[in-house]
C-alpha cells in the first residue's frame, strides 16, 4: 500500500458536499450555486459588507471579491452601492431574494451536517473534527476561523488523558 492520500479524499469529500448543496438548492428553487455562495451569503445575511471585507473573509483579492459581488448581483441576490462615508468603498447588501437564498443555504448546510452525523457515531465525528483541525493548524488565519466553529462533544469514550476525580 502506498502513502495515505488524505488530501485526495478531502478534495473528493468537498466536491461531493458542494454537489449535494447545489442539487438541494436547485430543488428549492435556487439554481446556479457557486462555491463562494455559502460563505458570502451567510456573511451578508449578518449585515451588509464592503467588497474589501467580503474578500478578506473569503480569503480572496478585492478584484475576485468584486467578481463574486457582481455575480451575486446579476443573479438578483445582492445590490451594491457606494459607502456614504467613503465613496471609494462599495457596499454589498442582500435583496429580499438574497435573504431567502441565504436562509436556504443555512438550512441545507444544517441538513447535510445532520445527515453526516447520523451516518457515524459521535466519537467518529469527534475524530474527523480533530483531523480536519490538525490539517488546518499550520494556517493561522484559517485555524482562527475554524476555532469559531464549535467542535462536537465526545460522549461514548472518555479520553485516556482526561483527569478524573479519582486520578487527582
Amino acid at each position: 500500500m502506498g502513502a495515505y492520500r488524505f488530501g485526495d479524499l478531502l478534495a473528493l469529500a468537498r466536491r461531493s458536499w458542494i454537489r449535494r448543496m447545489a442539487d438541494e438548492l436547485t430543488r428549492r428553487g435556487h439554481p446556479g450555486y457557486r462555491v463562494a455562495d455559502a460563505a458570502s451569503m451567510r456573511m451578508l445575511l449578518q449585515a451588509p459588507r464592503s467588497i474589501g471585507s467580503l474578500g478578506d473573509t473569503l480569503g480572496i483579492t478585492r478584484q475576485a471579491a468584486r467578481k463574486v459581488a457582481r455575480q451575486l448581483e446579476a443573479r438578483g441576490y445582492t445590490t451594491t452601492r457606494s459607502d456614504p462615508g467613503d465613496a471609494r468603498k462599495i457596499i454589498v447588501a442582500l435583496t429580499e431574494e438574497g435573504r431567502t437564498y441565504a436562509r436556504a443555504i443555512v438550512e441545507v448546510i444544517a441538513s447535510l451536517n445532520e445527515t453526516l452525523a447520523e451516518r457515524v457515531n459521535r466519537d467518529q465525528l469527534v475524530a474527523a473534527d480533530l483531523v480536519l483541525r490538525a490539517a488546518m493548524s499550520d494556517d493561522e488565519e484559517v485555524a482562527a476561523i475554524a476555532d469559531q466553529i464549535p467542535a462536537p462533544i465526545a460522549v461514548s469514550t472518555p479520553s485516556p488523558f482526561a483527569r478524573t476525580a479519582s486520578s487527582s
